[in-house]
């Protein structure tokens, strides 16, 4: 790889983790996994064919670009934006094979252009806004009006009707579901036909399971984030962030470490720099809140963080040499600080660190407990393992 710094991430954890979100939903839910965000920050296009293989249905992405990534790799696999493409790049979307997310008439009448210029028949699923207020067909008689003549269009395949919880309460989950219930039920009275309706995310997925309708879209939950509040589902984190000791040195009590010495010594220390930074995704607010696993014990963060190194104090982890490993993510069984944990020291999300992630740091795909596949950005074409 090159260098210290990895992101290892085990491909039987994610396909455990698709086996056991399709067990709870039984066979009869589509699932469309949510990959976007370069599938959360573990590779959007490696872990697509494991994420298949063990059960899902559809790919959804958010951008244009990220379903062109997945499509140029798998030509066969259903791909769905689930945000906005302009007018301009909607013949890339038909070319491609891929549906789109519209949430306007202008949008719809544009694809069915397009697919009797090209001789297809572009698949659409339609945003209805049940309260979230990002992108849809406002809730409301005069949308319902429109979809119809959408459902009318020649050329046009309305595949399906989706929205979007905003989690506030159980009873504005309520709301929100019967509000989308209700419209497709007015379309379909109308002639409309859905092959999808959907509006679980990951926590409503598990959460809520009477809300499932005909496809769920779990994003965290595919990679081991438990964000569901009332029930539990076995599922294991699939990352590990890692990278190893570069150099140790001893300190006076009263000496600064880092800029601007925001940190002073409060004793005589022994300090360990590792070669991590913010520029990998490691945040910068892990200053005086972060800590590292090495030799299975925890050493606090000392200093700002640099963009590419940082320090840690291992005073009372005397067997650190130069070398060694440091675990910045993993899991509970090896002590090691796991997403959930650092989301509350950050004051953030677990997927907001998930996408930290940066292109100069590499990842490792392990399948069985040995590494079978090393995806480098820098270097593109020394990726891979010999042999595989």
């Amino acid at each position: 790889m090159l260098r210290d710094t990895y992101i290892e991430i085990d491909l039987d954890r994610l396909g455990d983790n698709v086996a056991q979100i399709r067990k709870r939903i039984g066979p009869d839910v589509a699932i469309a996994a949510v990959i976007k965000a370069d599938a959360y920050g573990h590779g959007s296009v490696t872990c697509a064919q494991t994420i298949m293989e063990h059960g899902g249905d559809y790919l959804a992405v958010a951008t244009l670009t990220e379903a062109l990534e997945l499509r140029n790799a798998y030509p066969q696999y259903p791909i769905l934006i689930m945000g906005y493409t302009s007018n301009e790049n909607l013949p890339h979307v038909v070319k491609n094979h891929i549906t789109q997310c519209i949430f306007t008439e202008e949008q719809a009448v544009e694809l069915d252009w397009l697919g009797r210029e090209l001789g297809m028949k572009p698949k659409v699923h339609i945003k209805y806004d049940t309260g979230f207020h990002r992108l849809g067909f406002p809730d409301g008689h005069e949308s319902i009006e429109a979809i119809k003549r959408i459902c009318k269009l020649e050329h046009l395949e309305c595949e399906g009707i989706f929205s979007h919880f905003s989690l506030a309460s159980d009873e504005e989950n309520h709301r929100q579901y019967n509000a989308l219930k209700a419209a497709a039920e007015r379309l379909e009275a109308a002639g409309c036909r859905f092959k999808y309706r959907h509006i679980c995310d990951s926590i409503a997925a598990i959460d809520y399971p009477e809300f499932r309708l005909d496809m769920i879209r779990p994003g965290a939950i595919l990679y081991g984030m438990k964000s569901f509040r009332k029930n539990d589902l076995d599922i294991h984190q699939v990352i590990r962030f890692v990278t190893k000791v570069a150099y140790i040195q001893n300190i006076k009590k009263g000496e600064g470490v880092s800029y601007n010495y925001k940190y002073k010594a409060d004793r005589d220390m022994r300090l360990a720099t590792i070669t991590v930074g913010y520029a990998d995704g490691y945040p910068r607010n892990m200053y005086e809140v972060g800590e590292v696993t090495i030799h299975g014990k925890r050493a606090k963060v000392v200093g700002v963080l640099c963009m590419d190194q940082c320090m840690v104090d291992v005073t009372d982890i005397p067997e650190v040499r130069v070398g060694d490993e440091v675990i910045l993510y993993g899991d509970e069984s090896e002590n090691a600080v796991t997403f959930a944990e650092a989301a509350v020291k950050c004051a953030t999300n677990k997927n907001e660190l998930l996408c930290r992630f940066t292109r100069r740091t590499p990842k490792v795909y392990m399948k069985g407990g040995k590494p079978v596949k090393v995806l480098n950005a820098l270097l593109p074409d020394v990726d891979e393992l010999e042999g595989i």
